[in-house]
């Protein structure tokens, strides 16, 4: 129950940043109406949700690493969360993961846009 808890608190943190535009372009207001939608909206906003899922999972995954192992003379070292952020992008657009795709058929169904 605690991974379902963890995925509950990452997307209110990923609503919260919208709401703020901290991290997103995505207009939303409290909880954004998407029943009138068109369907490349629909999956424009499943893509970004996957998209800042799969960059959540790269920091998560790099805290892992024990910090003697990191390179503390890494050139790229400032540049890190760009780069995670541009990865997660690249992968939520390539489609391969599928997370976005399912999350449009979801919102598909539960808007009526079938």
């Amino acid at each position: 129950m605690a991974g379902i808890d963890g995925i509950n608190s990452m997307v209110n943190t990923y609503w919260d940043s919208i709401q703020n535009n901290s991290t997103s372009n995505i207009e939303a207001s409290g909880s954004k109406d998407y029943s009138d939608a068109t369907d490349e909206e629909l999956m424009d906003v499943c893509k970004e949700f996957e998209a800042y899922f799969l960059e959540q999972m790269f920091k998560a995954m790099r805290n892992t690493v024990p910090k003697e192992e990191e390179s503390s003379s890494s050139t790229y070292g400032m540049f890190e969360d760009n780069l995670y952020q541009e990865y997660a992008k690249q992968a939520a657009e390539s489609g391969q993961i599928g997370i976005a795709q399912t999350l449009f058929e979801q919102m598909k169904r539960n808007y009526n846009l079938d």
